[in-house]
């Protein structure tokens, strides 16, 4: 049974993830490596699970769905490029732990959440009432608050749906993860003349996502 971290060792644990798991695998960029070095992600994961909070792992949240291991989110904060005062799109927020990070970037964090368990321990695990949490389907987005500068699909999809990229900037960036029968690849775009090429940047094991099935004959 795993056991509760003190806060010193959750400390000790949070260095090491940076050392061991980030900065070896190209999470480099200052700030995301000082957003997740300040975030507590014991506070993101059943409290049962906090002892292996900081391990190169999922975390199962019940009903197939999982928080990311802290790599695959530092991947994608990476790539994703934010900015302080930027519009940002977390779709598949789960228990609060990228939009934490988001806000601690300087991002206007729009966080999209189906389950309402999640989304009440999203909020209370984040505490930052500047994130606006939307409870309803993943695919769906928050298009009343679009346009966004950056979108951060937080888990495996087979396809976007048109009505999610729509709500990008154009000159805005979307990443996500691509499912491929049994491989995640993490992937990034940028909108440009209104549509999104999407590129390939690192093979990883992504959680999945409800909602994004592809329709019958699609290639992403």
């Amino acid at each position: 049974m795993a056991t509760k971290l003190s806060e010193t060792g959750a400390a000790a644990m949070r260095a090491a993830m940076i050392d061991s798991q980030l900065r070896t695998n190209d999470v480099i960029d200052p700030d995301v490596v000082a957003a997740m070095a300040a975030v507590p992600r014991e506070a993101f994961v059943p409290a049962a699970l906090s002892g292996v909070a900081y391990m190169d792992r999922a975390i199962a949240l019940g009903d197939g769905r999982a928080l990311n291991p802290p790599l695959v989110t530092g991947r994608l904060l990476v790539e994703a490029a934010v900015r302080p005062g930027m519009r940002v799109l977390l779709v598949g927020a789960a228990t609060g732990y990228t939009a934490a990070l988001l806000a601690k970037l300087g991002a206007e964090v729009h966080a999209v959440e189906e389950r309402a368990d999640l989304i009440e321990a999203a909020r209370a695990a984040a505490g930052d009432p500047a994130i606006a949490w939307t409870q309803g389907p993943l695919a769906a987005g928050a298009p009343k608050a679009a346009p966004f500068d950056r979108i951060i699909v937080e888990g495996a999809v087979e396809a976007l749906p048109d009505a999610l990229l729509a709500q990008l900037a154009e000159g805005g960036r979307i990443v996500a993860a691509r499912r491929d029968g049994s491989v995640s690849r993490l992937v990034h775009g940028v909108k440009a003349g209104g549509t999104v090429a999407l590129r390939a940047f690192a093979d990883m094991d992504v959680a999945p996502l409800p909602g994004f099935a592809a329709p019958k004959g699609f290639r992403f």
